[in-house]
């Protein structure tokens, strides 16, 4: 049996003494590692995109006030940009939150009267999540087609981008929904984060 030494902790301090766990309690499966390490790694990479949208988009707004207040010009596409990585900060940073569980929820009454239908309960409310994400999906994925081909005379970019962040939002959440359908007392990251 594969045994991992863990040191044990007192009062916030490791000791010389070790306790040998087996490793597939510590972590889960060695399968299922590098799968969380990836996933783990794009959600990384999903707040990096928000944080940058955001630091970029403060910057151009900074700029253009200073240029319009202080130099009586400005930059023209500064508005269009800003709307636009507005928009995309908006719909990953909502799948960003679907994840860690921080959308606003009600869920007292249901738990403290209905203590074992909870994971019913659950699994009832991430239904209603794949529906009207699903719901989102279509209409982001139907616009961002129809306007593929219209150009912003300002940008020079489609105007579909604005739709193309509801459908990578919708496929984000929706897979999120469908985990947390499966294993409906999955709360947030943290268990995730504490099983590597």
């Amino acid at each position: 049996m594969d045994l991992l030494s863990i040191p044990i902790w007192f009062n916030d301090n490791p000791t010389a003494e070790t306790v040998q766990v087996p490793r597939r309690c510590w972590g889960g499966s060695g399968r299922s590692r590098p799968l969380k390490r990836l996933v783990w790694h794009f959600w990384a990479v999903v707040d990096l995109v928000i944080a940058i949208l955001l630091a970029a988009m403060i910057a151009l707004v900074f700029t253009n006030v200073v240029l319009r207040y202080g130099f009586s010009s400005g930059i023209r596409q500064s508005v269009e940009l800003a709307r636009l990585w507005f928009v995309w900060v908006v719909m990953l940073g909502a799948a960003v939150a679907l994840r860690r569980g921080e959308h606003l929820a009600v869920a007292e009454f249901s738990e403290a009267l209905f203590p074992r239908a909870v994971p019913y309960l659950r699994r009832l409310c991430w239904l209603v999540v794949i529906v009207a994400v699903v719901m989102l999906f279509i209409g982001a994925l139907n616009q961002t087609m129809a306007n593929w081909n219209n150009i912003s005379q300002l940008t020079g970019l489609p105007s579909a981008l604005f739709y193309l962040a509801g459908v990578v939002s919708a496929v984000m959440m929706c897979a999120i929904a469908i985990i947390r359908l499966i294993d409906p007392m999955q709360t947030g990251i943290a268990r995730m984060e504490h099983s590597e």
